[in-house]
């Protein structure tokens, strides 16, 4: 999931086509990405509270209406963003600033979104579509560890 690079024109369309293609099933592709991520790394499922209430298990979650929900919400989140511009990178900057970056498994989640994208867009998953998501998340990640790295010690 390493890349420095910006993306380049032709990867960010990529990545709206790619993105349309899911759009229309969210909570199928949502749950094969957090299936995945439970799979790889149970012990990210603490991260996943709602009204307080604590999960026994990764099917419990990803029963629960209120995962659900927050499944359908994220696509909407990101088609309302029509960039991904300052705002966003500023929204993920305090996200990363939230969250221990380290403990949150970052690389866990981008294997997760590069398993589901694989598995929901067949033989739409190119070499060159890895490429971008790659990239994309990758940016993602940055922000997020930029947001991490400027907090106060002690904090």
């Amino acid at each position: 999931m390493e890349s420095g690079m910006p993306l380049s024109g032709g990867q960010r369309a990529l990545i709206r086509e790619s993105w349309q293609r899911l759009s229309g099933s969210p909570v199928q592709h949502g749950l094969v990405l957090f299936t995945r991520l439970f799979d790889l790394d149970p012990d990210l499922l603490p991260l996943f509270q709602y009204n307080c209430k604590q999960f026994a298990s990764p099917q419990e979650c990803l029963s629960a209406p209120e995962f659900l929900d927050h499944i359908r919400k994220v696509p909407c989140n990101w088609r309302s963003q029509k960039r991904w511009r300052s705002e966003t990178r500023d929204y993920m900057s305090s996200s990363g600033a939230e969250l221990d970056t380290s403990l949150f498994g970052l690389q866990t989640v981008g294997e997760s979104l590069l398993y589901m994208l694989e598995k929901s867009l067949g033989a739409a998953f190119s070499p060159e579509v890895q490429e971008a998501w790659s990239k994309l998340y990758n940016a993602v990640v940055k922000a997020m560890q930029r947001g991490w790295e400027t907090l106060p010690e002690g904090d």
